[in-house]
């Protein structure tokens, strides 16, 4: 009995450094994955911008049932198996989970390959087939690689998962950027510009799997991977279920922002074209409005790493069965989500159009961004709400309302973009998000049975919120006079936007830390949070 004890304890502090390496991973694979827009758009203007975003967004749904799916659902079934001792039911585990995914990647490919000509045509631009057709190969490769990561993740080896992300999405990010710089000095179609650019998710799966072959093959690990498994046991049947609906509920309650993507990649170009827009003038409003994606993501990916790195003490609270310090740290990773959500929201529409000029040449669409970076706050109360029901053991409730939030979004736009054009699909998607958080919300006050916001922590925030918008729509206008002997408004404007974040930070935190929202204790469990207790009054922090 203490041996087995033992082994969990190991089993724990190991799984828990593995998180970390993962974590540490995923941070920089998303910083990639927004910065690499920016040059791209650039490079292709807004028009191949269009193209490649219509089509990003399968590969998005991709990657998440590869990468956080189910990954997640078989290294947690290895490891309870490992702890256990049962070789005969790993071996079964590993054959079955790939059997399953082999059959499924197999049957999306086919589907995807094969209709590709008739979802192309439903968006309203033929030419995105070729596109789609590259994106269906990359999904061949998904099964392996999420089987061998899910294997490692499950011997609490984290490094080769995180060294084949990181692997991945370097080379897929260099493979979009030299095809883009490469066909772009010819006369070449922007259409096969994106192509090649998705070409780089092929490029990024197979490096991927190489790394990971490498790390199995230097670990001398022995498994079957290829074997039918008997579906005439129960056991069996039971089994893949298991691991089927498990993985599709942790992978759709990481798919919130790609399923809006898709939503608009479906039919916010053929709406527009409804409404009597010209093709031309149509593919640059949904590049220009696609412009939001990294400014989201950038902000989404500060957000909510400061609130997730407070997740694990909840569950450690819930194993313990302490309800106190549970409450306590959900009361914390909430107002921190809010806190860092609202900032990056509100700086940000405060200095859209710098911030605009600065990463994309112009200030083409600032209005539809400044509407679209709502959703960094929304996507980061909702993330962390997530989160936490998933550590409380409510993962279902979250997958089903982002599965009828896509339909709902879908259905907005319809609504929407017929009288508010892009920025239609913008109101839809801020709709869907605020649906999302007031039923997380109930949610979990029901689960908890009792309130889990405190509203003065709520109102400063909001009120350091509206001070620092403020004083940046004051700052621009002194800041453009000051800077008016600099002739390239690109320039002027990146100085302008890089200094507005750090007035606008400093203003902000300095109000909310003033402001006793949070504890010098509460800091410490923060990011960098011990020189955040710098902004508190002297007294608070002698006290604390």
């Amino acid at each position: 009995m203490e041996g087995a004890r033992h082994v969990r304890t190991v089993s724990s502090n190991v799984w828990f450094k593995g998180a970390f390496i993962l974590t540490m991973a995923a941070l920089l694979i998303k910083v990639m994955s927004a910065v690499y827009r920016v040059p791209f758009q650039n490079i292709v203007g807004d028009t191949g911008f269009y193209i490649y975003q219509q089509v990003y967004p399968f590969y998005g749904v991709v990657v998440t049932l590869s990468t956080y799916g189910f990954p997640v659902v078989i290294s947690k079934l290895y490891m309870e198996m490992k702890v256990e001792g049962n070789q005969t039911s790993i071996e079964k585990l590993v054959g079955s989970f790939f059997f399953l995914l082999f059959s499924v990647s197999i049957i999306a490919f086919l589907v995807l390959f094969s209709t590709a000509n008739t979802l192309a045509e439903a968006m309203k631009d033929p030419q995105l087939s070729l596109l789609l057709r590259v994106i269906s190969f990359g999904i061949l490769l998904s099964p392996l690689i999420a089987t061998l990561r899910g294997v490692f993740q499950g011997d609490g080896n984290m490094v080769p998962t995180a060294v084949s992300q990181v692997g991945e999405q370097t080379v897929r990010v260099g493979t979009i950027l030299f095809v883009a710089f490469l066909f772009t000095t010819t006369d070449i179609s922007l259409y096969i510009v994106g192509a090649g650019a998705l070409f780089g998710s092929i490029t990024g799966g197979i490096t991927a799997l190489l790394l990971l072959l490498y790390f199995l093959k230097k670990s001398k690990s022995s498994f079957r991977l290829f074997r039918i498994p008997d579906l005439s046991q129960k056991e069996t049947r039971t089994l893949l279920r298991k691991i089927f609906f498990e993985g599709i509920t942790i992978s759709i309650s990481a798919m919130l922002l790609i399923l809006l993507q898709l939503a608009d990649s479906l039919n916010l170009y053929s709406l527009l074209l409804e409404n009597g827009i010209k093709e031309e003038t149509a593919k640059v409003m949904k590049g220009v409005y696609d412009r939001g994606q990294p400014l989201i993501q950038i902000g989404t990916i500060i957000s909510t790493s400061m609130a997730l790195s407070i997740v694990p003490l909840i569950t450690s609270n819930k194993l313990k069965d302490n309800k106190q310090e549970l409450i306590k740290n959900i009361r914390l990773s909430l107002v921190v989500s809010y806190f860092i959500g609202l900032g990056a929201t509100v700086g940000l529409i405060g200095i859209i159009e710098q911030t605009n000029s600065m990463l994309f040449e112009n200030t083409d669409g600032s209005d539809v961004l400044a509407m679209l970076c709502f959703i960094i706050v929304l996507n980061a109360l909702i993330v962390t709400m997530i989160a936490i029901l998933q550590g409380l053991g409510h993962a279902l409730f979250p997958a089903i309302l982002i599965v009828i939030g896509f339909v709902i979004k879908y259905w907005l736009n319809k609504m929407f973009v017929s009288t508010y054009g892009v920025n239609g699909a913008a109101i839809s998607s801020l709709i869907v998000l605020i649906i999302i958080v007031l039923f997380l919300y109930a949610k979990l006050r029901s689960v908890l049975k009792q309130g889990i916001f405190d509203y003065n922590q709520v109102m400063v925030i909001t009120i350091a919120g509206i001070i620092m918008l403020i004083v940046l729509k004051g700052y621009m206008p002194f800041s453009s006079k000051i800077l008016a002997f600099i002739d390239n408004n690109r320039i002027k404007n990146t100085i302008q936007a890089l200094t507005g974040v750090l007035i606008g930070g400093l203003i902000y935190i300095f109000i909310v830390l003033r402001g006793n929202t949070f504890k010098a204790e509460e800091l410490y469990v923060l990011p960098f949070g011990e020189k955040s207790t710098w902004f508190l009054r002297k007294k608070r922090r002698e006290k604390e």
